[in-house]
């Protein structure tokens, strides 16, 4: 009983990161939009679409902000 254990843990944590990767690259990265990769991630993530779309989501740049400043 103890064996099993201790090769289905691995395998679990192992899963685990792979389901999350994209939320775990757009964390490194610092995205802005991280909830948002995470709820797509979370929901549909067990599709293989919307895997593959939260990963590009996580891996596409994001475009800079824009800042327009008002004199008074």
């Amino acid at each position: 009983m103890a064996l099993q254990s201790i090769f289905f843990f691995p395998f679990f944590g192992f899963g685990f990161v792979l389901y999350f990767l994209p939320w775990i690259i757009a964390l490194v990265r610092g995205k802005r939009d991280t909830l948002g990769i995470f709820l797509l991630n979370f929901f549909l993530g067990w599709t293989f679409i919307g895997w593959i779309v939260a990963l590009v989501w996580a891996v596409k740049a994001d475009p800079p902000a824009i800042v327009h400043y008002v004199q008074r």
